[in-house]
């Protein structure tokens, strides 16, 4: 049987193929580099404690499609005196504890939330 591409299709399949697997790998190895660069970074960063209020609050849900379970993730925005806001990632328990509009002491390092102590808002 004649084919238009002569053998050439058989051997551009796996060319094709491996760059595929080439560029799955390369963007696995940099959100590794960048998840352990963002940690380090953290771990560098002094931990501070400053009154800050809960601005707002959202959710990012991923997966849970066909027979994969889903998973939420959880964070709120915190405003500080001088007017910078900040978004930190929290636990689910911490989420449901907090609510849009409470003042008090926000505890973080980096981009790593640690605690909020609710205070008497003024």
């Amino acid at each position: 049987m004649f084919s238009p591409f002569g053998d050439s299709m058989f051997t551009i399949i796996p060319v094709f193929i491996g760059i595929v697997a080439i560029i799955i790998f390369g963007v696995i190895i940099f959100a590794i580099v960048k998840g352990i660069g963002e940690w380090s970074s953290n771990n560098d960063s002094p931990q501070l404690t400053v009154p800050a209020t809960v601005i707002t609050k959202r959710t990012k849900t991923s997966g849970g499609r066909g027979d994969s379970s889903a998973s939420t993730s959880y964070y709120v925005t915190f405003q500080v005196e001088s007017g910078d806001r900040m978004e930190l990632r929290v636990k689910g328990s911490e989420y449901g504890m907090l609510a849009e509009g409470d003042f008090g002491m926000l505890a973080f390092q980096g981009t790593r939330y640690l605690e909020f102590k609710r205070g008497i808002s003024e």
